[in-house]
């Protein structure tokens, strides 16, 4: 089969559900005079009138810049801290317990004490989500150098490798299939704690936007909003997959040799 065709067909297979739903949508909402539940053609003409055109773009952007930024800063810190934690052991055994504990302490409890510390501005809301997505890019930046091969380690360290060099040539390479599952896992996170940060005393975002609409009793701008925030996720998540399959492209050829045997 031609590998065009092959193409085809996957985003056929993948598009046909979706498209039945919004089909179902639309149909079942046509004539609908509900508040709360207004047609999807009015649903739409807003998100273009409001998101793509209008002035809620500022919104839009507003929390576009707070989840790169948050999202950016929850990598660094949580590749750098795991990378650092397994390179010192006692120092990890000594902060175990506590990495476990705020991992699973829920992000959005802190927001009472983040808008205390830093205010009800932009500084508040990346601390807030730089906080909740970096657990899962450290923890699984740690779990995916303990699992790198000894012997690797052994043979670079043998050809008199610096350690700089080893690491990121050896440890971080060999981790990084899970560290893209630790980021991927993040940046889900990320946009949940970007709307839950604007939700509260904020005046800018998306989430923002839908809570004053909600209040205000415009449904069709709330949903809106929402429809923005589920196109966002899956633009970025589409984003992600694309770079993670060039960037470990060595990795998926490896395993579909393996499966091929």
């Amino acid at each position: 089969m031609p590998r065009s065709l092959s193409l085809t067909g996957r985003i056929l297979t993948r598009l046909w559900l979706p498209v039945v739903l919004a089909a179902a949508w639309w149909v079942s909402s046509a004539g609908s005079t509900s508040l709360y539940f207004p047609p999807l053609s009015k649903i739409l003409a807003a998100v273009w009138t409001q998101w793509a055109a209008g002035p809620a773009r500022a919104q839009l952007a507003s929390s576009l810049e707070h989840l790169v930024t948050g999202y950016a800063l929850a990598c660094l810190l949580g590749v750098g801290f795991g990378a650092l934690l397994w390179s010192l052991r006692h120092v990890r055994d000594a902060t175990s317990p506590y990495v476990y504990f705020l991992y699973v302490l829920p992000a959005p409890v802190l927001v009472p004490a983040a808008m205390t510390l830093f205010g009800l501005g932009f500084s508040m809301k990346v601390v807030l989500i730089a906080f909740a997505a970096m657990w899962p890019v450290l923890l699984n930046t740690l779990d995916g150098m303990r699992g790198v091969d000894p012997v690797a380690l052994d043979t670079a360290r043998a050809l008199g490798v610096p350690p700089a060099r080893r690491v990121l040539s050896v440890v971080l390479r060999a981790a990084s299939p899970q560290i893209a599952a630790g980021l991927r896992n993040s940046l889900q996170v990320a946009i949940i704690l970007m709307v839950v940060s604007e939700w509260v005393a904020s005046t800018d975002g998306i989430g923002y936007y839908i809570v004053n609409s909600q209040e205000s009793f415009d449904y069709t701008g709330m949903w809106s909003g929402i429809i923005v925030l589920a196109i966002i996720g899956t633009v970025a998540n589409l984003a992600f997959v694309a770079a993670e399959n060039r960037i470990l492209h060595w990795h998926y050829g490896a395993r579909a040799v393996e499966g091929a045997r």
